[in-house]
């Protein structure tokens, strides 16, 4: 799905298809709700097919999606004064993790997709402010102006909140007791009595 402008020089301005995936992750993350998120992505395409005449060919396409995307659901929230809670970070990973991969081995396929499962677990037990920066940063690869444009503060907060984000997803994992890599190195050596 591509978008010209209309100013005459053909060349694609906004690639919707490319952006839609992470557009999706990042409205499931604010919202936590699928049927909400779906609304937000397809008004954000609205919007951003409205205003695409305006948008400057040197801009950055995914961070302006990005922003159109949370400034709908932040005047959202406000019509509805709620307070957001925590949601599924529901990443392109998971979704290829669903195709069978042959030539993976099928313990080492389970453990890292436990794995995965444990780090989404942790980042959705992060308040929002820590989910977002580490889905914007992490999965989405947003350079840190980026995201501060986005969220309207200094480069240092985001990078404060990305280093506090990921060290409380650290210390989320390590409480937990099972660590699926661990438990199948510390048996692979054990003799069959």
């Amino acid at each position: 799905m591509r978008f010209w402008r209309s100013t005459g020089d053909k060349s694609p301005a906004v690639d919707l298809q490319e952006h839609l995936n992470g557009l999706f992750s990042y409205a499931l993350v604010l919202s936590r709700n699928q049927a909400e998120a779906e609304d937000l992505v397809q008004e954000t395409c609205l919007r951003a097919l409205l205003a695409m005449e305006r948008l400057r060919p040197d801009s950055n396409v995914k961070s302006w999606l990005f922003t159109i995307l949370r400034n709908i659901w932040l005047n959202q929230l406000r019509q509805r004064k709620t307070v957001p809670d925590m949601v599924r970070v529901e990443t392109d990973e998971e979704i290829s993790n669903l195709a069978v991969d042959s030539s993976r081995d099928p313990h080492a396929a389970y453990v890292k997709d436990l794995e995965g499962e444990q780090v989404r677990h942790a980042i959705e037990q992060l308040p929002l402010e820590f989910r977002e920066v580490i889905l914007l940063r992490e999965y989405e690869e947003l350079s840190y102006e980026e995201i501060a444009r986005m969220l309207q503060c200094p480069v240092g907060t985001v990078m404060s909140r990305l280093a506090r984000a990921r060290s409380k997803v650290r210390d989320l994992l390590m409480a937990t007791d099972t660590h699926p890599g661990r438990a199948a190195t510390a048996t692979q050596g054990t003799p069959n009595a």
